[in-house]
């Protein structure tokens, strides 16, 4: 089956990039961008990935005064579209929009036609949001700390739903499980739809999800949250307790969208990307927006994202031995 590509172009009022201070000098001095900008989206239309790269993209395109199109090339979790870039020309003209889900399928592909380390360069990151724990209101737990005693005196009697064979939910469960020090079973879904559907109905215990995913079940009655990913409350979920602070110490697991270029990407051009998209995840603007879509504005600089990069592979190969995880 073919690829579809569905290509949009944002189309940017006129501007003039250098009166923005984006000149960028090599040999002879000359603007970035001196043309319009890809932005390849390895996902669908339509989900979080894209939907970030479509808001920065606009934002992006107003402050140069370029097209920002944006190349949505699914497939392969993911591998696809980031393969695209790694043969892209470096130029900065090409870039890749992707989340936390590149690192986890990288590590668990027998084989990739790239380094997932070294054939893209960090950019920027674009926002974070933390993942959320929620139980059956038929589970005799209203903390953490209660879940997981009753996980110990039931040892692999409790399970957890998620979207698929490694995808974030089996990640963040099968992590979960073993700072706890606890045995759940993993019940894989096609889909967080389906996954969240069955807590709802009682056929699984738990989930760690997305925020999005779980909170209207939660204003609803119809599951109970016990707990934030994040290392510390996060302001995104007022009044919930982080998982870490709750009887599971050292216990981490966030989503982030970052961008990246092709390796061989001048320093220069992705430190003027940088810098740019730093400043917009500054303004009052996109943090509404970000705040809209459950996450919040995470500017690093670019040997930041790549000491995360190098670590989020690391943990993600770990991660998927604990999980059972084997390969393919």
């Amino acid at each position: 089956m073919r690829n579809i590509s569905l290509r949009f172009s944002l189309i940017a009022p006129a501007a003039c990039a250098a009166a923005l201070g984006l000149a960028i000098t090599d040999g002879a001095a000359q603007s970035y961008p001196s043309k319009n900008v890809t932005i390849v989206v390895p996902y669908s239309a339509g989900g979080s990935t894209d939907i970030m790269a479509r808001s920065l993209g606009k934002r992006l395109a107003d402050a140069w005064g370029k097209n920002v199109v944006i190349d949505n090339r699914a497939g392969a979790s993911g591998m696809i579209g980031a393969e695209l870039v790694t043969k892209a020309t470096p130029d900065g003209h090409t870039l890749l929009s992707t989340t936390s889900s590149y690192p986890a399928t990288a590590s668990t592909r027998k084989k990739l036609p790239f380094d997932p380390a070294q054939a893209i360069v960090p950019v920027a990151m674009i926002a974070k949001a933390p993942m959320l724990l929620a139980v059956h209101p038929s589970v005799p737990a209203t903390t953490v700390k209660e879940l997981v005693a009753l996980a110990k005196r039931n040892p692999g009697k409790l399970n957890y739903s998620s979207s698929g064979v490694g995808g974030n939910n089996h990640f963040s469960g099968a992590l979960f499980g073993a700072a706890a020090g606890i045995q759940i079973m993993h019940i894989p879904y096609k889909g967080i739809a389906p996954a969240v559907t069955a807590l709802v109905s009682g056929e699984v215990d738990l989930v760690i999800s997305s925020a999005s995913a779980v909170m209207p079940q939660v204003k609803a009655g119809r599951v109970r949250a016990l707990g934030a990913s994040s290392l510390q409350p996060s302001p995104l979920l007022p009044g919930l307790p982080a998982i870490a602070q709750s009887g599971v110490p050292g216990y981490s697991y966030e989503l982030w969208w970052g961008l990246f270029a092709p390796a061989g990407t001048p320093d220069n051009v992705v430190a003027a990307l940088n810098k740019q998209v730093n400043e917009i995840l500054a303004s009052a603007d996109m943090k509404k927006f970000l705040d809209g879509q459950g996450a919040q504005p995470w500017p690093l600089t670019t040997a930041q994202l790549k000491g995360l990069l190098v670590r989020e592979i690391d943990r993600y190969k770990k991660a998927a031995k604990i999980a059972g995880i084997k390969p393919r």
